[in-house]
């Protein structure tokens, strides 16, 4: 297919109603939200017409590359070659923060001919999801520092917030400030930061809401600080929790798209894999599951982070299993992994490929470990050679893996239609999906479990103010969370520069952070930043719009 140079294949694509798509799905247009033409929210009650669910498969990947391997476009193209094979699926996807769609990705929406669209109004404003989180958030820290202002009944130590503000915007600048200067009329002067909304714990308790009674009862468990007694304020403690589920009542209810050839998509909460547990809503899965056969969920970033949250903390809360997972991997990835620079991937190098897969291996090994069947996705790019392609046909066949080539960027479901049904002989397989801790392990446990089982690491070390968070968390009774450790995507350890598969290696914690209302917790590692910035040139500076209202440079 031809494009015109002046307009992106998901700018000509031709949308149906979103009535159509719901019908599709199942659902008669009458119980729809419409937000335009081509968005609805689903009401909550659709998933009592449903008791039946389908089955549930996982997307992730080898850890990433500055090139991109493609897990939403082969996401995307999974369901959509699912859905040409005459298996009625859903794809649920997060929705994109305008910090990394401003700063280094741009859309992320997917790509080619296997995209969601509505693309700019999901990588932009959407239906407000996420100004409804920031709105809920910065309530909260509103009110916190109001209660402190007049007379601070409560007794809160100013010095011991743990709440931040929000903003979704990459901005180096808003890490560390100083609020309440200007005299006492502006309150209490003290230290603050701003994470990105994708960090929000809000955000992650939207993700993780069962409805609204358990929306409002996490929101109210936010841990804000302490009295200077040293005993623990909650968000509830300042009566907060009503006021922020109000500001979120549209908001819980899952977005529903389509893709390029018209099947359905929900696009739900976004919270980062690196610093939060980088899926969808619960809500959005468990209606995926409900109005389809089978439903596509992707995790984010490499399969030690998305992947692994999934399983260990996401799958348990919602209460489903997963059938089967896919990893994607690219052969430019691959090659990157076996010390290729990022300006030489696209040169022929079978040797490197072959250094480069063990990071794959182990991918496909610790999914394995949680009991499920795996595909490989080869995601293929116009400069993948055959010599390159049977080099790792050979490698993935050591492994007894079963793979598919993947094409569904230049040709839609037709060149995923090999995935797909790689995919539904998976499920025919069956899975013995089993998280790989428990809650009744310690903390210190829990961490040292996915330290090991997962990174591949030969122990932890603990900074001491990670051991003091970590016994006064066991004290207060949250030794039973599961963890949701903050770490770098680019490598299964925690230095970025530790390419493939690391060995010899020990994570470091910085710190334990815990998000009570979530209902988890956060080891923080390397050098992990919940605000992230902008890099030299970023992907800000090529969006424009024309006098007809087009918009260029987001795809």
């Amino acid at each position: 297919m031809s494009v015109p140079s002046d307009l992106s294949i998901a700018q000509r694509a031709n949308l149906l109603p979103i009535e159509e798509v719901a019908e599709r799905m199942g659902i008669p247009p009458s119980r729809i939200e419409k937000y335009g033409n081509y968005k609805a929210k689903l009401p909550l009650d659709l998933l009592e017409d449903r008791k039946e669910r389908g089955k549930l498969v996982l997307v992730t990947a080898m850890n990433p590359t500055p090139l991109g391997e493609g897990k939403t476009t082969v996401s995307i193209g999974l369901s959509m070659a699912l859905n040409r094979r005459g298996v009625r699926s859903v794809v649920a996807l997060r929705e994109p923060s305008l910090g990394p769609v401003f700063g280094v990705k741009g859309g992320a929406t997917g790509g080619g001919y296997a995209q969601v669209v509505p693309m700019e109004d999901i990588n932009l404003h959407f239906t407000g999801d996420f100004h409804a989180v920031a709105s809920a958030h910065n309530l909260l820290s509103a009110m916190i520092d109001n209660h402190i202002h007049h007379g601070n009944p409560l007794d809160i130590d100013a010095r011991t917030v743990l709440w931040p503000r929000t903003l979704d915007m990459n901005d180096r600048a808003l890490r560390g400030i100083v609020v309440g200067l200007g005299g006492r009329k502006n309150g209490f002067p003290r230290e603050d930061s701003f994470v990105i909304v994708p960090a929000s714990e809000v955000m992650a308790i939207l993700g993780l809401a069962k409805g609204y009674a358990d929306l409002k009862k996490r929101l109210g468990n936010i841990l804000i600080g302490f009295t200077r007694g040293k005993e623990p304020v909650y968000a509830r403690d300042i009566r907060a929790e009503g006021a922020m589920a109000v500001l979120l009542k549209d908001a819980i209810k899952p977005n529903l798209v389509q893709t390029l050839e018209n099947t359905p998509a929900l696009i739900h909460t976004g919270p980062f894999a690196n610093i939060a547990h980088g899926t969808n809503s619960v809500l959005s899965t468990e209606m995926a599951m409900a109005y389809s056969d089978v439903a596509v969920v992707e995790a984010g970033f490499g399969a030690d982070l998305g992947a692994e949250k999934f399983l260990d903390l996401v799958a348990p809360i919602g209460g489903f299993a997963p059938s089967a997972a896919v990893i994607v991997a690219t052969v430019r990835a691959l090659k990157y992994h076996g010390g290729v620079p990022k300006g030489k991937v696209s040169e022929p190098n079978p040797e490197a490929l072959e250094r480069g897969f063990p990071n794959l291996q182990k991918h496909i090994e610790n999914l394995r470990k949680f009991g499920l069947p795996v595909v490989v996705a080869i995601n293929r790019f116009p400069t993948d050679t055959e010599e390159e392609l049977r080099t790792l046909d050979s490698l993935l066949k050591g492994e007894g893996v079963p793979y598919a080539l993947v094409e569904v960027w230049a040709k839609g479901s037709e060149g995923g239609l090999e995935l797909a049904d790689a995919v539904l002989q998976a499920l025919e397989v069956g899975s013995n999906y089993h998280p790989i801790y428990t809650p009744e392990m310690g903390i210190k446990e829990k961490i040292e479990r996915v330290a090991r089982e997962i990174y591949g690491a030969d122990g932890v070390i603990y900074y001491p103010e990670a051991e003091r968070a970590i016994r006064r968390y066991e004290r207060m009774g949250f030794g039973h969370l599961p963890i949701c450790v903050a770490k770098t995507q680019y490598s299964l350890s925690d230095d970025p520069k530790k390419l493939g598969r690391p060995r010899g290696f020990e994570i470091t914690v910085r710190e334990v952070r815990i998000m009570a209302g979530a209902g988890f917790l956060v080891p923080i590692t390397g050098d992990i930043m919940t605000m992230p910035g902008l890099p030299k040139e970023p992907a800000a500076v090529r969006m424009d719009i024309d006098e007809r209202g087009r918009v260029s440079g987001l795809f």
